[in-house]
């Protein structure tokens, strides 16, 4: 599939806040990538949502959605869920604006997602130089933790947010609770889909943190998100235990026979 070739099923969408002049890189990047690239602007305040209308109106495979507030990244991708569902599209592959993610893997997560539709297909981020020590032994906490509330269903990594989603199954989902609609969304959308039995396929894929004059923006508070992220696993946790009769019948279920 090239970027000339529109999906009928597969899309790529980017939720974006107050990245500046970098999101045009990235939309430019999936787009040459992939047809159709779909922006959800989550109540920007820099000017992007006017250049990315401007881009989108030269471009029959983009399309720009502007919501008129900042809700967090989850309500992003919500919205533009449902507009894809409304759509008829099966899938969505997000990816952060900021310009961590990597492009040029687009083609080859859309084909793993197009090989076994029923599973997520989750970046596992390898990360080089520019990542920051702290944020790196972060994500191991929080790994530890959601492998403990899906034992182990095999998430690679729970915060990486370059994913291929099953549409109807996310959606689903965050319907069913209020959560999950700000930094809590990546790890709580697979331990959620975990649990419905959508099985997860972990990728390889590079990570970059960029410098502040290389255009990089951080919208992450460690304190704030910190708490956020403990409160999820507490929330996470609470409920593991009342799944976890169905959780082991399932494992038990799965179980090949005994053979002498």
């Amino acid at each position: 599939m090239s970027a000339a070739e529109p999906s009928a099923t597969h899309l790529v969408l980017i939720p974006s806040f107050d990245t500046g002049p970098k999101v045009y890189e990235t939309v430019a990047a999936a787009r040459a990538q992939w047809c159709p690239v779909w922006v959800v602007v989550d109540g920007s305040t820099d000017g992007t949502a006017e250049g990315l209308q401007r881009m989108a109106a030269a471009d029959a495979g983009l399309r720009v959605w502007v919501l008129p507030r900042n809700r967090g990244k989850g309500a992003a991708v919500l919205h533009g869920l449902e507009q894809a569902e409304r759509a008829g599209f099966t899938h969505v592959l997000t990816m952060d604006s900021d310009g961590q993610h990597p492009a040029q893997l687009i083609p080859a997560f859309m084909q793993a997602s197009m090989a076994r539709p029923e599973t997520m297909v989750l970046g596992r981020p390898v990360f080089d130089a520019s990542a920051p020590l702290l944020r790196v032994r972060g994500r191991r906490i929080s790994n530890a933790w959601a492998n403990l509330e899906t034992l182990n269903a095999g998430i690679g990594d729970s915060l990486y947010g370059f994913r291929v989603y099953p549409v109807a199954a996310l959606a689903a989902v965050m319907h069913g609770q209020p959560w999950m609609r700000r930094f809590d969304f990546d790890t709580e959308a697979a331990v959620r889909l975990a649990w419905r039995g959508v099985k997860p396929v972990n990728l390889d894929a590079p990570v970059k943190y960029l410098r502040p004059e290389e255009g990089g923006v951080s919208h992450f508070r460690y304190g704030r998100d910190n708490v956020l992220l403990t409160w999820m696993h507490t929330r996470l946790m609470l409920e593991f235990l009342v799944r976890l009769p169905l959780l082991l019948w399932r494992r038990l279920a799965r179980r090949p026979p005994y053979q002498a």
